[in-house]
């Protein structure tokens, strides 16, 4: 049994561990465009020179000799054939495949402000290679621009400030890290990186740009007529899932590529996971999806059941932030606060069960809010204060391992 996975993220090296455990003699061939496997969340500290391209790596230094796995790694797909089940390359090779995962994760998605696209000096931060080129560029730099505000941006700003650069953030919201954090929050994390020297710009879109002779851009001009002066210009206006190799496959895809519970295609042996499916792709949920495919791939019948929580984790000067499930305030919720000695904390409520919690400051004893959300327990039972729940507040094992409270 011939075993393809495109992809070296936390999805595809996952499957491909979980392959090699279930079948020892099945043959795995890791396939992906990047020539180093490397953790994406880490691409700020190559920025910052704390660590160099092997310092990335999630996996040992002979992983793929130890665990017997063949690897195909720097190399394009342009195509699968799944009529003759091929994996086709860019430059001409087809292997041929029994079963297929793509994890190919996702791109940068560089908006068209004016010269963005064509300009030589804008980049976005998804891969080793986007690193590698924004390092040289931002090593002699002066003045970069970062539009948008999200964990990408912030990371780098920080990366860059810890460097001395002149950093500005221009984000269209009126606050930063918009997705993941309230205002509350976010003005916490604003103040402190104010503190360190960067300027905002918030409520505000890069509309257009001047480039020079040498196809850089060298002045960005927001809507309200402010002209910025850069060296490089980071883009961490969001992502789009790579799905350019299933193009004329048969497999079905338009934003992402559709998946069913056991996280397969629309066609036959044929599964994805990570962020190409469009289903939270942060990094635990992408290793657990590629753990479930891969053991679909083996003949398990498993089903993907995390397809809507998220979890992110971001420490800033000190100061450390805890945000798990969707975040988002709907019409009818419940929203309840608190701000003391010990930081801030947000939980929505949806229907009497805990949809969403962000804790700012001390973050001990997270651990039972996410098994409250993942298991969408209901709380209206629970005298204890939201904040302070703890697994005293449960009683008892049921038979699929779940607590029962009181």
């Amino acid at each position: 049994m011939r075993h393809i996975i495109i992809g070296a993220g936390a999805a595809g090296i996952q499957a491909a561990q979980t392959i090699r455990s279930l079948r020892p003699d099945a043959s795995v061939l890791v396939i992906a465009s990047d020539e180093y496997v490397h953790s994406r969340c880490m691409l700020h500290r190559y920025l910052s020179h704390e660590r160099d391209e092997a310092g990335l790596s999630f996996v040992p230094e002979h992983f793929f000799e130890d665990q017997k796995i063949e690897q195909l790694l720097g190399v394009t797909v342009s195509g699968i054939d799944t009529g003759e089940r091929r994996v086709i390359l860019a430059d001409g090779r087809a292997f041929p495949y029994d079963r297929l995962l793509i994890a190919t994760g996702a791109n940068s998605f560089i908006p068209p402000v004016g010269q963005f696209r064509e300009a030589n000096n804008v980049f976005g931060l998804r891969h080793l290679k986007d690193a590698q080129e924004i390092r040289a560029l931002a090593d002699p730099a002066e003045k970069i621009l970062i539009v948008g505000s999200g964990l990408v941006g912030m990371d780098a700003a920080y990366a860059f400030l810890e460097q001395g650069k002149e950093i500005t953030v221009v984000e269209m919201v009126d606050r930063i890290l918009p997705l993941q954090l309230d205002e509350t929050a976010g003005e916490a994390y604003r103040k402190l990186f104010e503190a360190a020297g960067c300027r905002f710009l918030l409520g505000k879109k890069a509309t257009e740009t001047v480039m020079n002779s040498s196809g850089a851009v060298e002045t960005v001009i927001l809507d309200d007529g402010t002209r910025i002066d850069c060296d490089l210009v980071l883009v961490a206006a969001g992502v789009r899932p790579a799905i350019e190799c299933v193009k004329d496959s048969g497999i079905r895809a338009e934003r992402f590529i559709e998946v069913d519970d056991y996280l397969k295609t629309s066609c036959e042996d044929v599964y994805a996971a990570g962020d190409v499916t469009g289903i939270a792709g942060i990094w635990p949920n992408a290793k657990k999806q590629g753990e479930t495919a891969a053991r679909n791939m083996c003949g398990q019948a498993v089903k993907y059941e995390d397809r809507y929580g998220m979890k992110n984790t971001m420490s800033f000067y000190g100061l450390t932030t805890l945000s798990l499930g969707r975040g988002a305030v709907q019409e009818g919720d419940q929203v309840i606060r608190c701000q003391d000695s010990k930081g801030y904390r947000r939980a929505i409520l949806r229907g009497g069960k805990l949809d969403s919690i962000l804790i700012q400051g001390a973050i001990d004893y997270s651990g039972v809010y996410q098994y409250v959300i993942k298991n969408q327990i209901d709380l209206s039972g629970i005298q204890t204060d939201i904040f302070h729940l703890s697994f005293a507040d449960f009683y008892g094992v049921g038979e699929r391992g779940q607590y029962l409270y009181s």
